[in-house]
């Protein structure tokens, strides 16, 4: 393979199938889940996807050192922790992956400060299925074992992990948010790759595989003897803004990205991949001005976007009515009070 080959990932907002040329995983990080999904998982629609995100994608711009991290990540098999302030792209860079090499929406985990490991992984409606039972105890005898499989409910990390023959990618956003002990318990499942469902475990032989709900709302997937484990490693992409220190463990589990905010040529290209040249064109003043007042507070790229949107679409406001507008929206994120 040439040096000009070596990348999987481009980040050119081009689709193109070369994760399928991506070498075998090293020996420490090879996995060997099963049985085996060879369905991709589906265009990018679902109860995951989030409005605009296939535009966001072909509008991201990947520098040279983003590029050269992401592919690091998918060669050595290893999640990325991306940080950078509100509005760099930190989020949007995984959507860039997932749409550049046709890997299926992405699979979105927004962090709180209530989530938890279990969060991620699966949930059991437990009080459901006692429901279910109660009301077959009044009828007439169901035939069958109860169908628990559909009390089981995957999360994105959960469904991330199932074993497909192509990676997913997760979006494990802004982690700062998370209890202390959420990076922790995330070391186990990153290092092994699998995790059990005690609730299946627990089932009777003749019940080994039971085909469960996914976090993305496709086909339901068998899971056999409880335990789901990855055959490909997903991509994970875990933001944070910086806000808190992680625990060395954590770190040593994940290849570390910086996203700085982009300059005044990225600022415009990113505006005519979203929004046209002509837009583009019309705004360059506004942009080398967000660009100046940035480097006095911090200022997020949508802040931008929405700005120029609202004074190029269709009718525009008056002089007086879109200097107040744009003094609001492209107010600093750091303001101590809003005034």
């Amino acid at each position: 393979m040439g040096q000009s080959d070596w990348r999987i990932y481009r980040g050119s907002g081009r689709q193109h199938d070369d994760i399928m040329r991506l070498p075998p995983p090293p020996p420490w990080r090879v996995f060997a889940g099963g049985p085996l999904i060879e369905s991709p998982p589906g265009p990018f629609v679902g109860p995951l996807h989030r409005p605009g995100a296939d535009d966001r994608a072909r509008a991201y711009l990947a520098g040279d050192e983003v590029v050269e991290m992401v592919n690091a990540g998918l060669y050595l098999r290893r999640p990325l922790l991306v940080t950078g302030k509100p509005g760099t792209g930190k989020s949007s860079l995984a959507y860039s992956i997932a749409y550049e090499l046709q890997l299926g929406p992405v699979l979105y985990w927004p962090i709180t400060s209530r989530s938890t490991l279990r969060d991620g992984l699966y949930n059991y409606d437990a009080i459901g299925r006692l429901q279910e039972t109660n009301l077959q105890s009044l009828g007439p005898a169901p035939s069958g074992a109860p169908d628990i499989g559909r009390y089981i409910h995957l999360g994105p990390l959960g469904t991330a992990l199932l074993p497909r023959v192509r990676p997913r990618v997760l979006l494990i956003d802004e982690i700062d948010k998370s209890d202390i002990d959420l990076p922790n318990d995330l070391l186990n499942v990153f290092e092994e790759g699998h995790f059990p469902i005690p609730e299946l475990a627990r089932l009777p032989e003749e019940q080994a595989a039971v085909a469960v709900m996914t976090a993305d709302g496709g086909d339901r997937v068998p899971v056999v003897d409880g335990r789901v484990g990855c055959y490909a490693f997903p991509v994970v992409v875990i933001t944070s803004n910086g806000e808190r220190e992680f625990p060395p463990a954590f770190l040593r589990r994940c290849l570390r990205l910086d996203i700085r905010p982009p300059g005044e040529a990225e600022l415009t290209k990113i505006v005519s991949a979203l929004l046209g040249p002509d837009v583009a064109d019309q705004s360059a003043g506004l942009v080398r001005d967000f660009v100046e007042k940035r480097e006095r507070g911090d200022l997020a790229t949508d802040q931008l976007l929405n700005a120029i949107y609202l004074v190029t679409a269709g009718l525009r406001p008056p002089e007086a009515a879109r200097e107040r507008l744009l003094a609001s929206l492209l107010r600093q994120l750091d303001m101590a009070r809003l005034v």
